[in-house]
């Protein structure tokens, strides 16, 4: 629950599929695989290095803070989830989405009330470990949280 009583729907964009460490890779780090291995246009890579860049000035990249937060040995599986009122770098999202969807790759929007232990936390985001095998299984009721295709 919120501080003021509502309950918090948490935000994650990505692959519905596992990748070979057993986790659902996130949109930014699928994007940022089709840049390294070169699949991208010269007007993609300048969409991604432009929004890149405006993401990592607009909020704290976690693993700065706690350099431990994405160790898989410490916190398995570990993710980032933004929150709901961060509704500035949610609403960027899309042309990510988009850059994906012309490639073929698939990503899926989750949103949970309960993603997993929370190991990180700021403003913006949070960085959990999660629950259970499936990412965002809700401990309580054992029921996978609710996704979308695409945006």
């Amino acid at each position: 629950m919120g501080t003021s009583g509502h309950t918090v729907r948490y935000v994650r964009f990505q692959s519905p599929h596992r990748n070979e460490r057993g986790t659902f890779t996130g949109v930014f780090g699928l994007v940022n695989t089709l840049a390294r291995t070169g699949r991208l246009t010269a007007g993609q890579e300048a969409f991604r290095r432009a929004n890149n860049r405006w993401y990592d000035a607009a909020y704290p990249d976690p693993s700065t803070v706690d350099p431990a937060v994405y160790d898989d040995t410490v916190n398995p599986g570990a993710a980032a989830w933004f929150k709901p009122t961060a509704t500035h770098l949610i609403e960027r999202v899309p042309g990510y989405l988009g850059l994906l969807a012309a490639h073929g790759v698939a990503c899926r929007k989750v949103v949970s009330t309960a993603p997993g232990r929370i190991v990180y936390e700021d403003d913006v985001q949070i960085v959990v470990v999660p629950f259970g095998p499936e990412a965002g299984e809700d401990p309580v009721s054992g029921r996978s949280t609710s996704s979308e295709s695409g945006s």
